[in-house]
């Protein structure tokens, strides 16, 4: 997500390492392909604000070794971006993160290793822990954390077989994401970022999807509630591209609920021909 939508980490780099950047600020994409000769390491995203390099790592499970992949990934990308002074380097490690979407009451606050140098110096390497599970819907829209919102959903995952038999608790689920969906056309459509829209409630549906393979009375729930205005914007996009009549046309099929018939008018030719002389369009 960071590596196609990079200015959504802003402003998690300024809550987590108490920066005050601004949305638009310049960001250059590092490599995230770092080798070795035992071979390559892949990062998740790597950053560059400024002067000043930023890593963040998501993890999905509460990894006991975090701290020690993330020395590993951290040296990989301060070696690659070593600065020579004659016969001496300088080796900036890079202000770095884990993002954990899961956790348990056993997940530290911060990640550290005592790094024992040849001179016999030690120095500590601590880098923030960030638990999904600490961020409420309120407290993300409140800090612009939008990059949260598609795993937000994890913190129902415990709670899926119990919404099988309990539709009040999976009424309460959708209500949240109706809310979210509500505050998220707010904060994006309202200022002209549509297309952010589209993709991050995509991907919320995606990651909702992925969690919630098995409950498919959920699945169905979530798209519902998020997938209907992203196919809002999707034939308003296609109008502004020229594609006018299939816009029409994929509105015509949203009023009337027959959701399931729009992938085949954007796909099929001749069901969408089909369609158009239904509707008389």
């Amino acid at each position: 997500m960071i590596e196609k939508m990079p200015y959504l980490a802003v402003p998690l780099i300024n809550e987590v390492f108490h920066t005050s950047y601004p949305e638009d600020v310049k960001i250059t994409q590092l490599r995230n392909e770092h080798q070795q000769k035992d071979g390559e390491i892949i990062t998740d995203s790597c950053l560059l604000i400024g002067k000043k390099m930023y890593h963040i790592e998501c993890q999905s499970t509460d990894d006991t070794t975090m701290a020690i992949r993330m020395i590993e990934y951290d040296f990989a990308i301060a070696v690659e971006n070593a600065e020579k002074q004659g016969w001496r380097y300088r080796i900036e490690f890079p202000r770095s993160c884990v993002l954990f979407l899961r956790s348990s009451g056993n997940t530290p606050d911060y990640l550290e290793a005592d790094v024992i140098f040849p001179d016999g110096k030690t120095h500590v390497y601590s880098i923030p822990a960030i638990k999904m599970a600490d961020y409420t819907k309120d407290h993300i829209f409140e800090k612009n954390l939008l990059m949260l919102l598609p795993f937000y959903i994890m913190r129902y995952e415990k709670k899926k077989h119990d919404m099988r038999k309990n539709l009040e608790l999976l009424q309460i689920l959708l209500d949240e994401y109706d809310e979210i969906r509500i505050n998220l056309e707010k904060e994006l459509t309202e200022t002209g970022k549509a297309e952010l829209y589209t993709n991050l409630t995509k991907l919320i549906v995606k990651i909702a999807d992925h969690i919630f393979e098995k409950e498919e009375d959920i699945r169905k729930g979530i798209g519902d509630v998020m997938g209907g205005k992203v196919l809002e914007l999707e034939s308003e996009r296609l109008k502004a591209e020229g594609e006018a009549r299939l816009g029409d046309l994929i509105n015509r099929l949203i009023q009337d609920q027959r959701m399931e018939e729009i992938q085949m008018a954007s796909t099929d030719p001749e069901k969408r021909e089909q369609l158009y002389k239904e509707y008389g369009i």
